[in-house]
């Protein structure tokens, strides 16, 4: 397989099926992801502990996705995507019966730690697959496709798990059990794709050497560029799923697993909906529109906290969603066009990363500052902050697009 560019890709017709099947992959790491987000509240109430552990909980899944990304995406760019997508789903498929048989805090820990592993293996591989799966011609489709399907799994997660916990005396057995199935699917899925297996030529190259990631510096520009708005929008949604239920039922008296669940349905609709409009915009206004819905999620949010009221939060949902959504289809249409396919899914592990940090690190802090102040202090200083980093992104990004690149197979 060339490793200077797409040629090998060039003039394969579009199959559909591929792209979707390997897309369905990308669907059910953020259902598994976020189908957590309306069950928090049952575990808190059930083990008894603190908004603090509440985000140990939610960071052993970052911790998990970012030592994922650490080795996925060169694993995957020296020996094939099948190499890290088989054991990735392995460890769904595991993370799904802890979840259905756990009673203790350290079950509930190694269960999201594990999701963020398969979480971390669709974000550089699975999403890299999808692109491969387009070809050359249609890049830019299977890049909104692989960015769709991300936001329609968090949809989905959240209300399965917020329906299924109204309606049902034991949800969490049957919300994992759904999706135990569902990843065994994907598992025979992945036995089928003609996803390739890659060749080395020189001699020297053909020994897998593990290092941290990296890419060259010509390309570090577009992994900046996407990275400077889905980090800061990913950061907005990753608060609202992990401290919004505390949110929702301290300050607003709102503890219906069944509302929160359609917040966070709603926030990730939202994203799904924006990306169909978007579509034939250019990656800056893209990228631009991102940072500002993401910049007003934090201003609604802080409203939302000082004013006890309902309807600033579901606003903020609602422009959160968008405003990750469009970082990540800036980001990845970016990589897509711009990034040899052999240094891809490094490429997207490097986004990702990046964005995971802030991710964890901000809704973890705002968690701990909550436990030693209160809710109103946490959550005050958690959008101060994070609006500032969008907005500093946004200026990035101003500034990175001003050289040449290319968008749509043309330099602009």
């Amino acid at each position: 397989m060339n490793t200077d560019d797409h040629s090998a890709a060039r003039g394969k017709p579009f199959s559909q099926w591929k792209v979707f099947s390997a897309a369905w992959g990308v669907v059910l790491a953020f259902i598994l992801s976020n189908s957590a987000a309306p069950l928090y509240v049952r575990w808190q109430n059930a083990l008894h502990f603190s908004s603090g552990t509440l985000t140990d909980v939610f960071a052993a899944y970052i911790v998990g996705l970012l030592l994922s990304l650490l080795f996925v995406g060169q694993l995957s760019d020296f020996y094939g995507r099948k190499s890290v997508l088989i054991p990735g789903t392995v460890s769904a498929l595991i993370a799904c019966l802890l979840f259905m048989f756990s009673h203790h805090i350290p079950e509930l820990l190694i269960a999201r730690f594990l999701t963020g592993v398969y979480v971390g293996v669709i974000s550089s591989a699975g999403m890299a697959a999808v692109v491969d799966l387009g070809g050359a011609i249609h890049r830019k489709q299977a890049s909104l496709i692989a960015s769709i399907a991300m936001v329609l799994g968090a949809a989905i997660g959240p209300v399965l798990a917020g329906s299924l916990s109204s309606g049902l005396n034991h949800p969490i057995f049957w919300v994992y059990l759904i999706q135990f199935v569902l990843f065994l699917s994907f598992l025979i899925i992945i036995f089928m794709l003609p996803l390739p297996v890659y060749t080395h030529a020189p001699k020297e190259t053909q020994t897998f050497r593990f290092r941290l990631p990296t890419i060259s510096p010509e390309y570090k520009r577009f992994v900046g560029v996407g990275l400077a708005v889905f980090g800061p929008g990913l950061t907005s949604t990753c608060f609202i799923l992990s401290l919004g239920p505390s949110l929702l039922s301290s300050l607003l008296g709102v503890k219906s697993p069944v509302i929160f669940g359609g917040v966070a349905g709603m926030m990730f609709i939202s994203a799904i909906v924006i990306q169909f409009v978007f579509k034939h915009f250019s990656l800056k206004s893209i990228l631009l529109a991102g940072t500002f819905c993401t910049s007003l999620s934090m201003i609604c949010m802080n409203l939302a906290v000082h004013e006890l009221s309902l309807a600033p939060l579901i606003i903020a949902a609602l422009f959160a969603g968008p405003g990750q959504g469009l970082g990540q289809l800036g980001g990845l249409t970016i990589i897509a066009f711009n990034v040899p396919e052999r240094h891809r899914a490094e490429s997207n592990a490097l986004m990702n990363m990046g964005s995971y940090i802030p991710a964890g690190v901000l809704p973890v802090t705002a968690g701990y500052l909550t436990d030693a102040t209160n809710l109103t202090t946490g959550a005050s200083v958690f959008t101060i902050a994070l609006l500032i980093m969008a907005l500093a992104g946004g200026y990035y990004v101003i500034k990175a697009l001003q050289k040449p690149f290319l968008e749509a197979s043309i330099v602009v």
